[in-house]
């Protein structure tokens, strides 16, 4: 770049976009950069200074975001961090208005993406502020009551912002952090997920290596231990390890992983939850918290490299155990996670190789050497991956992600990757049977086209495969295969962008420099100038089969269909590519056939005349000269000789030839526009021939022509895409084409050839408009005058031709000019327009044709509206043209977004990520500026709004409210669009629109109702009227539509109307997001200001604000917030009026209370006659509105809540401990006195104002806050049991109704009332009501509800039930603040209401209750409550009522306690030792509630680090009771039966039966606790491990008892769960001892247990030698046992062992096998006829069974491959065909397995066996014993 460009700058800017400077015109954009950069500086520094929020800073921050999008980071460094400070003080405003937020977050996120610019030096942000907004918003505590409404999108926003902040954290922010959340991490409590969520999100990874010991070296052992010692994957798992991903990637080189790496590639498996064995129970949590594969993508290749090489390792170790669930044949819902891991993992290795080796060092920390990737770690990482990728290919889910991974990989190590898919692909081009096959290699080899054309040093051979590939590819341009015809054009594309197509053959005899493959390729080159013919061949094939004759008949549609218009797009961008990259001599061969090809015939215009004229203006483009000489002639002279004649002026169908001609002339004029002005005078004269002929067909085609000619000629374009910049038409001596295969442009020297219009052009422009434009225009203006008649024809092709013109000449036509509308929004800074300069300076002293053009257009469409409003053709037309009138300035911008979608696409499947960046083919480059270009003139927000714009915009309203619905949409579509562009212009239209509604109005129709409506409601992406986030627009549309239904347009009769306002409502309650009221900027933010004003480079010469100036701008902020509140007030009591109106429709009411509930607010109290309002309709006859009242009643009685005083307390000093001085979790002495003890409870007055209440279950269990804050002694709070006369207004309200005995009465009638009968539940809503009033009024209302509840309770129905139930809860919460004396009361009231409910519940309500208590213990300390667990624990399983009601009683407690987590020990002893001697209940349902119940007992014995032993229950000590009464089951050697009769019978049954139940029970027990608690007790588990192997059925078969199906539903669990390396001994031990056990069906369910548990955790496993050992002896021993079916499990597993390479095939394992084969088995001999047969095998006949099965395991246990041992031991298998049974089934059975597996690839696996060992294998699998 040259270096002079400083001189217009007088800054170093921080990075701008680099393809600014490649634009034609780019020496004038510094200043323009400058000019407008000053500009912003001084107007937002001004605007904060101001304190105008709105509409200046959110003005000026929305210009900035602008510069940024077209100019990149082109300010000072100083000016950089200035911007940053200036937003981050403004985005941390605590009242912010939320979409102001978002905004100024989005430009925050924006400044701060490249971190590379600035270091830590350079800026430091704080944390605190941005956890504190994260907290107000994602935690808010009155969002759930309907008090703050945010978008779905601000959590996105916000956590993103975070990250982008992250980085610049000071250095003791870890530190902080901690101390902040550690108190949160209480693994039982939702608490946990919040604070490891925020870990995740805050903590700074990338500190420089001296401050890690102020980093992660603070966390990273307790977090990693943490994660270590969880079993059951909980919902913060997760965000564990996207932690350590990023802490490892930030760290490479600093954390020594080894020790860690089992554990992690073992988790890394479990995640992906593949499928093992047959009978699997699935653990629902494993599927919806696994592990996020992008982050455990990135943990995996920071892991990889440095001195040990354990994780690549385990990673070869990954994909050889999943290697086969990637074969095509199989398919589940866990393909999508294995693709994704497929996909993204080169693609990290390469980004770490970019970082390492090629990115430019910045302040971040580098990659020690001694970590980096050495080419040997490459080529591990490739081999490890080549094989599942080559499977991949053919996916069922597509070879997208197979593509993208051979991408990658290919540009590491092409020599390892290319090959095999080469190898695959050259039969696939062969076949025709296979298309899928096809479409599948094409898009790798397109994948991995770059790297093998450049023809690295890597893989010289590569570019030789080019022209074979390129040559077997042209069948595929197949007329009846549209997705091969696709793939195939984008494959012959790709090529032919990267290769320049010149013949060079005759080099190898000019220069004697060539290598060998040099020579090669030069010979091969002569071939290309076959190629592109044959190409053109199959195209002009493919042509003719799809014109519009052949494919379907002319009356049914003349549109393409969205397949052709597809290929078409194919064939002309191929076409074009090709004929770019054509050297001279074999373009113009081309050129010839396609000129003859065109000439020749004659095409219909529709589908195969546009595919050629496609073609032909590929030509023209690539060489306009030599192609216009050719086709101009031949056109203009057929279009003359037919237009000789007079006569075809007026012919309505026109000759096929003369539209064939004129359609190619419009197209091959869209070429390089100086080219054409040779020929202007033959064009023009063809228009004057054409453009008045009365055919439309016709007409049209010659407004193409006009339009194309214009835009060529008027536009500023690149002229050329060849990849090489100096073109390939220079001798071969000097330049010599390969070595420029696949090269990428050179962005520094891109040396583009633009189009800009000359003088001449211009003129001849404006020529053709004062020729073509000026007469209609002149005609139009009579006609509308009403001087003269047109037809409406006439008048659609006077209009045509307009249109075209002004899509012609678009960007040289100046824009609308007129007086600025100012009074809209009254500010205090400027808001003025940027102008961008486009590269063209307007000649003023021309008349302005748009000027003109809306001029005549206004006074036409009233002509029309007022004489002839049917004729939609023409206004159809009419709106177009006002579209382009007001936005087109040369291109579209829906165009413009396919084109950018495109660029991305294309350059995603060609870039080069390892070398990194702009590396890109020079076609690329080039269209990227030409992006640039067009987003400089699609540019338009904050456009000044002018009166020409008004009276534009008052025309299309008035299209938008016409009569026919189609030009209804057609302008409601250009209204909406240009309402985005204008500013405030919105404000000025709202009222025009609100008229249409307006009630008292006769002469509205129902289609300008319907139409006004839709403005309203917007477009789906557009602005919506209806829901502006300001006052003074709401104040306006709310009102209005509500009272739009009392006007006489207006009918709900009409299903589309109704439809209208449902849309119109639910969008406003979608988009609503409260208003702000308090515009407040803080001081810091004004400092910031002051100094961005002053800084220097660009600068402004005005003076700051002076103090007068600033101290108008308090008082008008002042005043904005007065007005704010009085705009809301004014909005609340309009909507009050329209409800009161008598008439109004039921809908409309709803409507309104709707709206009405979107305003109530946590800053701002609810005005009294809305509270009285909604008060009354709780009582509402419709339920919708009771259900609203109810949701706003609970909010209004939160903002009505009285503020409560904290204390700080000292746990330490509470509990008379000292601070200890590391972490340690769980029941410690400093947190004792929280808990619950009996002895201790505050059952006195005294005893209980002296207690300290820790309501949050969470504080103490960890780690106890900082600062501890605890509720202050009754006397310093609010007061009670007020007076009528101490209570505000609003509260008054609310104390009459509820004090009024009908009222009340009425109300729970209607909450008792049924609404869907059985999908009811617990409601939240009404339970935050009543904790709302009991909190607010304590028990003001208790005496009048009494009798209510006491009624509610005795009447057992659902509804009834559910109503109390919601009070109960609503007055348990409700009384925290409540005395003493008033507590005691209440609880006296309750137990008893309480015993009364649970001893009437049914199945209905058993639920609610559960809900109620639960919803009532919930952040509440137990000390409070101990009326209700004394209660509770009375006895819940007493048998009074049946099984079903003690079941219930449990559930309610479970409830209960759970809530309470580890803070009731004592009550868990009590009632773990009251259910103990209960466990052998007979009863399945109270049975499973135990089970459950248990659950949450040892819930809290969790094994976790730092953490003591719980003095809650403990798992081993229940397990040792236990096993002792199972005794009698262990010992006993036969078949368990259930023969239990379900009864309790009396007098005491035996032992055994005793020890049936209590297993029962003990199952459900063990069944819940698998999916529920974090860490399973795996040594205690195991003691029951051999009696579950004993009666866990063999076959899957649901008609076991109970006892069987839970059993094996239990091993299923337990063998999935995650082992610690010092538990697998023990495991393998229990499994050796059991398979000595005298039971088959025991040995049998061993071995399906072994398989689930090895392959879950197998890397723990691997990691052993040992245990390796004994797994292989276990199962080989196994293979050798009595029973045949444990013999054929012992070698399925085996094969499973050996297919996920757990165990290998070794020469010993081998030659075992063979031994065992050789047994020999004794004669048969010669029985007597009555002899019984000796049934019992022999023992040789199993040892010969068991060598043929160890075979037959190896064989099978690779299916899809053939490894050099595999032909002998078919052949030695092939031996023992003719055994005796089972032998010779075994061998059938494993032959025909070889025969399916192996038949698809079968070319391949021929291979690897001798010819000998062939002739026998063919005749074993096709031998007539196969049929046998």
């Amino acid at each position: 770049m040259n270096t002079d460009e400083n001189r217009a700058l007088d800054f170093v800017p921080q990075k701008e976009i680099v393809y600014n400077k490649l634009l034609p015109y780019s020496d004038r954009l510094d200043q323009e950069s400058n000019e407008i950069l000053a500009k912003i500086k001084n107007n937002l520094g001004r605007a904060v200074q101001l304190k105008e929020l709105w509409p200046g800073v959110l003005f000026w921050t929305r210009k900035l975001s602008t510069y940024i999008r077209l100019h990149g980071r082109k300010f000072s460094k100083e000016d950089h961090i200035l911007f940053i400070k200036l937003l981050y003080e403004l985005v941390t405003i605590p009242k912010l208005e939320i979409s102001m937020m978002q905004g100024f977050a989005r430009l925050l996120v924006n400044l701060l993406k490249k971190k590379e610019l600035l270091s830590r030096e350079d800026l430091e942000l704080p944390w605190f502020p941005l956890y504190e907004m994260l907290e107000r918003i994602l935690y808010s505590k009155t969002e759930h009551l309907g008090l703050n409404w945010f978008p779905n999108s601000v959590e996105n926003v916000l956590k993103t912002l975070v990250k982008s902040c992250r980085p610049y954290f000071p250095k003791n922010a870890t530190l902080e952090m901690l101390q902040e959340w550690r108190p949160l991490m209480c693994p039982f409590d939702v608490t946990m997920q919040k604070a490891i969520s925020y870990f995740e999100l805050f903590l700074p990874t990338t500190l420089p290596p001296e401050l890690h010991h102020k980093g992660f070296k603070l966390w990273f052992d307790e977090l990693i231990d943490l994660w270590g010692s969880v079993q059951n994957l909980p919902g913060w798992e997760g965000n564990l390890v996207n932690l350590f991903a990023r802490l490892a990637s930030d760290t490479i080189g600093y954390i020594d992983w080894d020790p860690y790496i089992p554990k992690i590639f073992t988790r890394i498996l479990r995640s992906l939850n593949l499928p093992v064995g047959s009978s699997q129970v699935l653990v629902p949590r494993y599927l919806t918290n696994a592990y996020d594969i992008g982050h455990v993508v990135i943990w995996i290749s920071s892991m990889l490299g440095g001195p040990s090489k354990q994780a690549q390792r385990k990673l070869s170790g990954l994909f050889n155990s999943i290697t086969s669930f990637y074969h095509p044949s199989n398919n589940g819902r866990w393909l999508m996670k294995l693709m994704k891991l497929l996909q993204r993992l080169p693609a990290s290795i390469v980004w770490r190789l970019h970082r390492e080796r090629f990115k430019k060092p910045s302040w971040l920390t580098p990659v020690p050497d001694s970590h980096k990737l050495t080419e040997q770690d490459i080529t591990d990482f490739v081999e490890c991956m080549k094989q599942p990728v080559l499977l991949a290919m053919f996916s069922k889910t597509g070879s997208l992600e197979a593509a993208h991974a051979l991408q990658n990989l290919a540009l590491m190590r092409p020599e390892l990757v290319i090959p095999p898919v080469l190898e695959k692909t050259y039969p696939a081009l062969e076949t025709l049977i296979e298309p899928h096959q096809l479409t599948a290699t094409l898009s790798c080899v397109i994948g991995v086209a770059r790297s093998l054309v450049s023809g690295s040093k890597r893989f010289p051979e590569g570019p030789t495969h080019m022209l074979p590939l390129l040559m077997r590819a042209l069948p595929g341009v197949d007329p009846n295969d549209f997705s091969k015809c696709m793939i195939t054009f984008q494959f012959i594309a790709t090529f032919a962008t990267l290769v320049p197509l010149v013949d060079c053959s005759s080099a190898i005899l000019e220069r004697d420099d060539l290598s060998e493959v040099e020579r090669e390729l030069c010979s091969a080159t002569a071939e290309f100038e076959d190629f592109v013919l044959q190409f053109m061949d199959r195209c002009f094939a493919l042509i003719e089969s799809s014109t519009l004759e052949q494919t379907r008949e002319e009356t049914e549609t003349e549109k393409m269909t969205h397949l052709e218009s597809l290929v078409e797009l194919g064939l002309s961008s191929t076409f074009s590519t090709i004929l770019t990259q054509c050297s001279k001599d074999i373009f113009k061969v081309a050129l010839e056939k396609v000129f003859n090809f065109a000439t020749t015939n004659i095409f219909e215009t529709r589908v195969a005349g546009r595919m050629v004229a496609d073609m032909c203006r590929a030509a023209a483009k690539c060489h306009p000269e030599e192609s216009l000489k050719l086709f101009v002639p031949h056109c203009y002279n057929a279009i003359t000789h037919l237009t000789v004649n007079e006569d075809v002026l007026h012919e309505e169908e026109l000759d096929k030839e003369l539209l064939w001609n004129l359609q190619l002339l419009s197209e091959i004029t869209r070429v390089d526009g100086d080219k054409l002005l040779q020929y202007r005078g033959q064009l023009v004269q063809i228009l004057q021939q054409t453009l008045y002929l009365k055919c439309k067909q016709g007409y049209t085609l010659s407004c193409n022509l006009l339009h194309h000619l214009l835009r060529s000629t008027a536009l500023i374009y690149p002229t050329e895409y060849c990849s090489i910049s100096e073109g390939f038409d220079r001798p071969l001596s000097e330049y010599f084409p390969i070595k420029d295969w696949g090269k990428p442009g050179d962005l520094w020297n891109l040396n583009i050839h633009w189009h800009v219009p000359t003088k001449e052009e211009i003129s001849f422009i404006f020529y053709v408009l004062d020729t073509f434009l000026q007469p209609e225009l002149v005609k139009l203006q009579r006609h509308a005058d009403g001087e003269f008649e047109m037809s409406r024809d006439d008048r659609l092709q006077s209009l045509t031709i307009i249109q075209h013109c002004l899509m012609g000449s678009g960007s040289l036509l100046p824009s609308l000019n007129g007086e600025k509308i100012t009074d809209l929004v009254p500010s205090l800074v400027s808001l003025e327009e940027t102008s961008l300069y486009m590269g063209i300076d307007f000649d003023l002293s021309r008349e302005n044709y748009r000027q003109a053009i809306s001029r005549v257009l206004r006074s036409l469409l009233h002509h029309i509206l007022e004489n002839s409003e049917d004729d939609t053709k023409s206004l159809f037309l009419i709106i177009k043209i006002i579209g382009d009138l007001l936005h087109f300035r040369g291109s579209h911008k829906h165009e413009f977004d396919s084109r950018w979608k495109s660029f991305n696409l294309v350059k995603k499947s060609m870039e080069n990520r390892l070398h990194g960046r702009k590396k890109h083919i020079r076609a690329l480059l080039i269209d990227r500026v030409m992006l640039q270009h067009e987003l400089r003139k699609l540019t338009v927000e904050g456009c000044e709004y002018k009166t020409i714009h008004r009276d534009l915009l008052k025309d299309l309203l008035c299209l938008s409210t016409s009569a026919y619905s189609q030009v209804r949409s057609k302008a409601q579509q250009v209204f909406f669009t240009a309402l985005g562009t204008y500013n405030f212009c919105c404000r000025d239209v709202i009222p025009q629109v609100l008229e249409f509604l307006k009630p008292g109005r006769q002469d509205i129709t129902q289609q300008q109702f319907k139409g006004a409506l839709y403005c309203l409601l917007g477009n789906h992406n557009g602005v919506c009227l209806a829901n502006l986030h300001d006052w003074d627009c709401i104040v306006q549309t709310w009102p209005a539509i509500v009272s739009s239904g009392l006007s006489k347009a207006m009918s709900l009769e009409k299903p589309s109307i109704v439809r209208l306002f449902d849309d119109l409502a639910d969008k406003i309650h979608r988009q609503y997001e409260t208003i702000g009221l308090d515009f407040n900027v803080p001081e810091r933010a004004i400092v910031i200001a002051a100094q961005i004003i002053k800084s220097k480079s660009p600068h402004l010469d005005l003076l700051p604000p002076s103090v007068d100036e600033v101290e108008n701008g308090n008082q008008q902020y002042r005043l904005k917030n007065k007005e704010a509140e009085q705009k809301y007030e004014k909005l609340i009591n309009y909507l009050l009026d329209c409800l009161n109106q008598r008439n109004l429709p039921w809908k409309f009411e709803h409507i309104a209370i709707g709206f009405l509930s979107l305003l109530l607010r946590d800053d701002h109290p609810l005005p009294v006659q809305a509270i009285r309002f909604f008060v009354q309709s709780l009582n509402h006859d419709a339920l919708v509105v009771r259900k609203m009242s109810i949701s706003a009643v609970a909010g209004i009685l939160k903002q009505l809540k009285r503020p409560h005083k904290k204390i700080k307390i000292n746990p330490y000093e509470l509990s008379g401990v000292s601070e200890p001085s590391e972490i340690l979790a769980g029941d410690r002495q400093d947190n004792q006195w929280v808990k619950y003890n009996s002895s201790r409870l505050p059952k006195t007055r005294k005893d209980w104002e002296a207690c300290h209440f820790v309501e949050k279950t969470h504080w103490g269990y960890y780690y106890w806050p900082c600062k501890l804050l605890v509720y202050a002694p009754p006397e310093e709070q609010p007061k009670l049991g007020r007076k009528r006369e101490e209570l505000t207004e609003g509260e008054q309200i609310i104390y009459e109704h509820f004090s009024d005995t009908k009222f009340i009465e009425q109300l729970i009638n209607f909450l008792s009332l049924e609404d869907r009968k059985g999908k009811d539940k617990f409601n939240p809503r009404r339970f935050c009501l009543f904790k709302g009033l009991f909190r607010n009024f304590d028990d003001a209302f208790l005496p009048i509800l009494k009798p209510h509840l006491e009624r509610l309770v005795a009447d057992s129905h659902e509804s009834t039930q559910r109503c109390v139930a919601e009070i109960i809860a609503g007055l348990i919460r409700g009384c925290k603040h409540w005395t003493f004396a008033k507590v005691e009361t209440l609880w006296k009231l309750l137990c008893p209401l309480i015993r009364t409910a649970l001893s009437n519940i049914t199945v209905e309500t058993y639920s609610d209750w559960g809900t109620c208590i639960a919803t009532a213990c919930e952040s509440r300390d137990p000390r409070k409550l101990h009326w209700l667990f004394e209660m509770l624990m009375e006895s819940p399983v007493n048998g009074e009522g049946g099984s079903f009601v003690d079941a219930c009683r449990l559930y309610v407690l479970q409830g209960g306690l759970a809530q309470q987590e580890w803070r009731v020990p004592e009550l868990l002893h009590r009632l773990l030792q009251y259910l103990e001697p209960k466990l052998t209940q007979v009863y399945k349902n109270v049975r499973e509630r135990i089970g459950s119940v248990l659950t949450y007992i040892f819930m809290i014995d969790v094994s976790l680090p730092k953490t003591l032993q719980t003095s809650s229950p403990r798992i081993s000590d229940f397990t040792s009771r236990i096993l002792v009464k199972l005794k009698p089951l262990m010992d006993a050697d036969e078949e368990i039966q259930n023969h239990v009769v379900e009864e309790n019978g009396i007098g005491e049954q035996d032992e055994r039966t005793q020890a049936i139940k209590l297993l029962k029970t003990v199952l459900k027990w063990l069944m819940a606790s698998a999916g529920r608690s974090f860490s399973t007790a795996i040594e205690e588990q195991l003691h029951l491990l051999p009696l579950l192997f004993k009666i866990a059925p063999v076959e899957n078969d649901d008609s076991y008892d109970e006892l069987k199906r839970d059993a094996k539903t239990c091993l299923s669990l337990m063998s999935q769960g995650l082992l610690y390396p010092h538990q697998i001994p023990l495991v393998l031990q229990v499994l050796n001892q059991t398979a000595g056990s005298s039971s088959w069906h025991a040995r049998y369910t061993v071995l399906t247990y072994l398989q689930t548990m090895v392959f879950y955790n197998l890397f723990t496993f691997l990691n052993d030698e040992e245990t390796v050992k004994d797994v292989q002896w276990l199962v080989i021993r196994l293979l050798e046992d009595e029973q045949l079916e444990v013999r054929e499990i012992a070698a399925t597993t085996l094969g499973g062992l050996l297919q996920c390479n757990f165990l290998n095939m070794d020469a010993s394992m081998q030659t075992h096998f063979e031994k065992l084969c050789k047994t020999r088995l004794p004669k048969k001999r010669k029985r007597d006829p009555g002899a019984v047969m000796d049934t019992i095998p022999p023992a040789d006949l199993v040892k010969r069974h068991a060598g043929v099965l160890g075979l037959s395991a190896c064989i099978l246990s690779s299916p899809y491959d053939v490894p050099t041992w595999m032909p002998q031991l078919l052949m030695d298998l092939s031996v023992h065909l003719n055994d005796t049974q089972p032998i010779e089934m075994t061998v059938k059975k494993t032959l025909s397995n070889f025969r399916r597996t192996h038949h698809d690839n079968w070319q391949e696996h021929k291979q690897q066996f001798t010819d000998d060992q062939l002739l026998v294998l063919t005749d074993l699998l096709v031998s007539p014993c196969y049929y046998a």
